[in-house]
C-alpha cells in the first residue's frame, strides 16, 4: 500500500539530494583553491550523492502521488534523516580525524540549525569544512521556513496553523498559490542573508567570516568559524548580530505580507511583540548577573547580555562570553531562555511563542471559568478566536515536550552524564538551541567528550525538536502503518 508513496518520497528526496551534492562545490572549490586536500572529499562526496540522487530520480520519475497526510508525515521525516546522514560525508571523508557519531552528530546540529558541535580547534580548520558547517544550516534554516509554511499546516502541526484557526480552507493563507509564497520566501531569505553579510564586513569581520555567520545568523544556527564565537569579534558586529537574529526568530509571513501589500498593520503578528517582550523581561536578571560579576562595565554588561539572551531566545547558539560563569541567578535565566523559541514560521527553535500566548490565554479564560461557571469565553491569538482543533495542537506538543525531556534526561543520566548535563543537553538539543547551561556542554565547552551513545540521542532530539515533536513521533506509532 506504500509502494506508491515511497517511489514519490524517493523522488523528492533524491531532489534534495542533489541539491546537497550541488552545494558541496563550494566547499571544494575553495579548499581546491587554499591547497587543501579536503577538497577531494568533497568531491568523492558530491560524486556519490550526486550519482544516487540521480538513480533515485530517474528510477521514480513520473511516479508522483496525490499528497496526503500520510504521505507528509513520511516524507518530511525521511527527507530530513536522510539529508542529515548526506551532509555527515564529508566529515567522514575530510582530514579532520571524526569519528561516525560525531559526524552525523555535527551533520544533524548542522541540517536543523542546532548550532551544537563536537568540533574544536576552528580557527586552523580548513576553510572548506567551516564553509560547509555555514552552507548546511543555511539550507537547513530555508528548509525549515519552507516545511514550517508550507508543508506542516496540512498536518495540523504548527506552522501557519494559527492563520487557520477559524477554518482549515485554503483561503486562509497569506496566498493561494503556494508556489509564489515559495518563490517569494527564498528572495525574502537570500536578501537578509546578503545585507546580513555586508553589515558584518562593514563591522570588521573578513568576507569569509561574514559570508559565513550572516548564513548561520540568518538561519538562527549558531555555527561560527572561531572557537571563541563572537567573543571573537567587535561590538558593531555583535549589535548586526543581535538585530538579524531577532529578525531570523521572527515570522517570515510577515516579511511577505509586508512586500504584497506594503501595508505594515497587515504584516504585524502579536508573536513579534512578545517575542520581544520575553527578550526584555529575561535580559533584566541577566543584566544583574553579568553587573554582579564585576566583569564588565555597564555599557558592556548590556550589550553582552542582550547578545546572549537574543542569541539563546532566538536558538541560534552564539556565545559573546561564558554566561554559565556569570552565576546561578544567570544560569536559570539562560535555562528559561532554551525553553522559549522564536516565532512559528522563522528558522528558531524551541516551543515557539505563539504556543506560549496561547497556553497563557488557555489559563486565563480556566480561571474565569472557575469564577463564572456558567460563561463562555473563547481563546483568541491575533484578534482571531483559536479553533478546538489548534487548542489541541498546543496542549498536545506541550504534554509531549516535557515528557520527552524528562525521558531524555533518565536516558542521558544513564551513559554517565551527569544529572545537570543530562538535563540542560536534552533541552539544548530538543529546543535547537545549541549551548546548554553547564561548564561541559555550556557556551565554554562543546558535546566532544559525550559518550557516543548520548550523541547518538542528542542528534534523534535534534530531528525530534526540529520536526516539531510529533511528525516523527507518529511514524514511529503502530497505527500509522495499520490499513491503507
Amino acid at each position: 500500500m506504500f509502494t506508491g508513496v515511497f517511489r514519490t518520497i524517493a523522488y523528492v528526496t533524491g531532489l534534495f539530494c542533489l541539491y546537497l551534492a550541488i552545494a558541496m562545490l563550494l566547499p571544494m572549490t575553495v579548499d581546491l583553491i587554499d591547497g587543501n586536500d579536503d577538497w577531494k572529499g568533497f568531491l568523492v562526496s558530491s560524486f556519490l550523492v550526486g550519482t544516487a540522487a540521480a538513480v533515485m530520480l530517474l528510477a521514480n520519475r513520473g511516479q508522483m502521488r496525490p499528497f496526503s497526510a500520510r504521505m507528509g508525515f513520511l516524507l518530511v521525516s525521511i527527507l530530513w534523516i536522510v539529508t542529515s546522514l548526506v551532509a555527515s560525508l564529508p566529515f567522514l571523508f575530510g582530514s579532520v580525524e571524526i569519528s561516525l557519531a560525531d559526524s552525523v552528530f555535527e551533520a544533524v546540529s548542522g541540517i536543523t540549525t542546532t548550532g551544537a558541535t563536537v568540533l574544536t580547534g576552528l580557527d586552523d580548520m580548513p576553510r572548506g569544512l567551516l564553509m560547509w558547517r555555514s552552507t548546511m544550516q543555511w539550507l537547513g534554516g530555508l528548509g525549515i521556513v519552507a516545511m514550517s509554511i508550507l508543508l506542516l499546516p496540512f498536518l495540523r502541526i504548527g506552522g501557519m496553523q494559527f492563520f487557520r484557526m477559524e477554518s482549515s480552507e485554503r483561503s486562509d493563507k497569506p496566498v493561494a498559490r503556494m508556489q509564489t509564497f515559495a518563490t517569494y520566501l527564498a528572495v525574502i531569505y537570500a536578501t537578509l542573508t546578503l545585507i546580513s553579510m555586508v553589515c558584518y564586513a562593514a563591522g570588521g569581520m573578513t568576507w569569509f567570516d561574514a559570508f559565513n555567520h550572516a548564513m548561520t545568523t540568518v538561519a538562527t544556527g549558531g555555527f561560527s568559524t572561531y572557537d571563541a564565537s563572537f567573543a571573537q569579534f567587535g561590538d558593531a558586529v555583535l549589535i548586526t548580530a543581535i538585530v538579524f537574529m531577532l529578525i531570523g526568530a521572527m515570522p517570515f509571513t510577515a516579511f511577505f505580507l509586508f512586500m504584497l501589500n506594503h501595508d505594515y498593520r497587515r504584516a504585524l503578528d502579536t508573536q513579534i511583540f512578545v517575542l520581544l517582550l520575553i527578550v526584555a523581561v529575561l535580559s533584566v536578571p541577566a543584566l544583574i548577573a553579568g553587573l554582579g560579576t564585576g566583569q564588565y562595565l555597564p555599557a558592556d554588561a548590556l550589550l553582552h547580555t542582550l547578545f546572549n539572551v537574543v542569541s539563546v531566545v532566538t536558538t541560534t547558539g552564539y556565545a559573546s562570553s561564558d554566561y554559565v560563569a556569570w552565576g546561578p541567578l544567570a544560569m536559570a535565566v539562560f535555562l528559561v531562555a532554551s525553553f522559549v523559541g522564536g516565532c512559528a514560521g522563522s528558522t528558531s527553535g524551541g516551543f515557539k511563542t505563539y504556543r506560549l500566548i496561547i497556553l497563557a490565554q488557555t489559563l486565563r479564560v480556566s480561571i474565569r471559568e472557575l469564577v463564572y461557571p456558567n460563561g463562555v469565553f473563547p481563546v483568541y491569538y491575533n484578534g482571531r478566536r483559536v479553533a478546538p482543533e489548534a487548542l489541541q495542537s498546543v496542549t498536545t506538543f506541550f504534554f509531549a515536550f516535557i515528557a520527552i525531556l524528562f525521558i531524555f534526561t533518565v536516558l542521558l543520566s544513564a551513559t554517565g552524564m551527569s544529572l545537570d548535563d543530562s538535563f540542560s543537553g536534552a533541552l539544548t538539543a530538543l529546543s535547537n538551541v545549541g549551548p546548554g547551561v553547564t561548564e561541559l556542554i555550556g557556551p565554554a565547552g562543546n558535546f566532544a567528550s559525550l559518550p557516543d551513545a548520548a550523541k547518538w540521542m542528542l542528534s534523534f532530539l535534534m530531528l525530534l525538536g526540529r520536526l516539531e515533536i510529533m511528525t516523527l513521533l507518529v511514524i514511529l506509532s503502530p497505527v500509522f502503518w495499520r490499513g491503507d
